[in-house]
């Protein structure tokens, strides 16, 4: 599935400092961008797994688990 989210970033002297608006707490930095931007993908990665796996915690065993899709 592909996801797709905003990526705000700006230079600080030697480092490119990214973050994601959608996602408070995902930040990425790096010496090039194609670094920093890596850096940010994996920060979004984490962060939505994190959730993902903290909001199926308390799902009940009997629960019926299915995809939604959007267009």
């Amino acid at each position: 599935m592909r996801h797709e989210f905003s990526a705000v970033i700006e230079r600080d002297d030697e480092w490119y400092i990214a973050y994601c608006p959608e996602l408070p707490g995902a930040n990425g930095q790096g010496r090039t961008l194609e670094e920093c931007k890596d850096n940010l993908k994996d920060a979004i990665r984490l962060i939505l797994d994190d959730r993902l796996q903290d909001s199926l915690s308390g799902t009940p065993d009997d629960a019926i688990r299915d995809v939604v899709v959007i267009d």
